[in-house]
């Protein structure tokens, strides 16, 4: 009975070394391309030039504080000031209300543009409170902005949270620097 046990122990090692080399050697095989790589087209070095300064500048104008900040840059300052607001805070103080009163007219007499509201927090609290409160920043000021007579389909916005400060210093006035709407103008008006 032990020679039998040993006698299939072999033999199932032996089948198992085999069936090991059949994968290996199956998994170096090799198959040819089914078909050759496309060939490209070199466009003229004037074209190229072009193509990287639209993209350049497409990046640059759009203004919001992500794409400076991927730029290694500090946001473009728009024709809309921020808005501020105390800690914990989304409801809109009286400078506030003043100066979206401001954008408004701006808005209603620049009728292409669009804005986009970025809200950004201070440093304090966690990622996911801070996202949910710049998102309640930057939707009362949308909010009151459609008051204003801003169709709302003209304003969209974003939140930031604590992901983008202005101020890296840990104190109060840097602080209130961060807690604030940014306000992005898309289809600037030319003039």
């Amino acid at each position: 009975m032990r020679n039998r046990q040993t006698l299939n122990f072999k033999v199932a090692g032996k089948f198992f070394v085999a069936a090991v080399q059949f994968f290996v050697l199956a998994a170096c095989s090799t198959t040819p391309p089914s078909k050759p790589p496309e060939t490209t087209t070199i466009q003229p070095q004037q074209q190229i030039i072009s193509t990287a300064k639209q993209n350049k500048t497409a990046a640059s104008n759009s203004g919001s504080s992500l794409d400076a900040h991927r730029e290694g840059k500090a946001p473009v300052a728009g024709p809309l000031k921020d808005i501020y607001f105390d800690f914990d805070q989304y409801n809109l103080s009286t400078d506030a209300r003043d100066t979206l009163k401001s954008h408004a007219g701006w808005l209603k007499t620049n009728a292409s543009a669009q804005v986009e509201v970025e809200g950004h927090c201070d440093e304090r609290g966690t990622g996911e409170y801070n996202l949910a409160l710049g998102a309640k920043r930057a939707q009362t000021a949308k909010d009151y902005l459609v008051t204003l007579g801003v169709p709302a389909g003209r304003i969209t916005t974003v939140s930031y949270g604590k992901e983008l400060p202005v101020c890296q210093e840990h104190t109060e006035e840097c602080w209130q620097k961060n807690r604030h709407d940014r306000f992005v103008v898309k289809n600037l008006p030319t003039t």
